[in-house]
């Protein structure tokens, strides 16, 4: 993404948006395996996180104990302390967060992306947040280059069929017009998985998000719960298992 581009995609989030998507996985060893969801993500600013009228606030809410340490009191608090622990500091640059929102109390957020600018507007890094269904979460920093990618080697336990081993290959553009997110998992055996997320940018609009939630109900608590029945698919193909290793908590996180 050239300057220019990343000016006016920055520019295009200012406002909260909503990200119709396909997330795409496959698994190429030891055995084949793939998976299509369709959802919908929130795409925001951390500064300006949008507030719905009271009926449809069950419908999104952004909570700060569902990122980073879960303590502060907002999103934007909890990045800059993680930042702050890697010698970063934005000096209050904006921040544009892509991830799923509580809906009716409940959030599953496989993936989060954090694109963090400076005053001037400048990218300074990008932060992938990462939750495994076992109520843990990690974050990776990334230096992205020109077409926002970065490599970095895999630290957190997340499906319990890879070991934690191998490294990330990812590809966190900033979001414009379309969402395009590429992150493959190299390891031994070489290329094993590859997700994908593609989608196209909506108004966050009350009828934009009546829409979205009529089509996609319980929109989080759907890919918690496909996740899990494709895990236990891949059990009964038998599929071997590598035990859940306690990982070292990064400070300012939940282990």
């Amino acid at each position: 993404m050239t300057g220019t581009d990343s000016t006016a995609a920055l520019t295009a989030v200012t406002a909260p948006a909503l990200y119709e998507c396909v997330i795409t996985h496959v698994r190429r060893t030891p055995l084949r395996h793939a998976l299509r969801h369709r959802t919908y993500l929130w795409c925001v600013d951390l500064d300006w996180l949008p507030v719905l009228p009271r009926p449809l606030r069950p419908l999104a809410r952004f909570d700060a104990r569902d990122h980073f340490a879960g303590t502060a009191g907002s999103v934007r608090a909890g990045l800059d302390a993680f930042l702050a622990t890697h010698g970063v500091d934005l000096e209050g640059g904006r921040v544009v967060m892509l991830a799923h929102a509580r809906v009716f109390g409940f959030v599953f957020n496989p993936l989060s992306v954090f694109w963090c600018h400076n005053a001037a507007g400048a990218l300074v890094c990008v932060v992938a947040e990462v939750h495994n269904t076992y109520g843990q979460r990690h974050c990776y920093l990334l230096h992205t280059d020109e077409a926002g990618q970065a490599a970095v080697d895999k630290e957190f336990y997340v499906s319990p069929f890879f070991a934690v081993e191998g490294r990330y290959r990812m590809r966190l553009p900033l979001p414009g017009e379309r969402l395009t997110l590429t992150v493959h998992l190299d390891n031994a055996d070489g290329q094993a998985f590859t997700a994908v997320v593609r989608g196209r940018r909506r108004p966050a609009t009350v009828r934009g998000l009546l829409s979205a939630a009529a089509r996609r109900p319980f929109s989080t608590a759907a890919v918690w719960a496909g996740i899990r029945r494709h895990g236990i698919h891949l059990l009964l193909r038998g599929l071997p298992v590598h035990p859940r290793v306690r990982s070292t908590p990064q400070k300012g996180m939940l282990s």
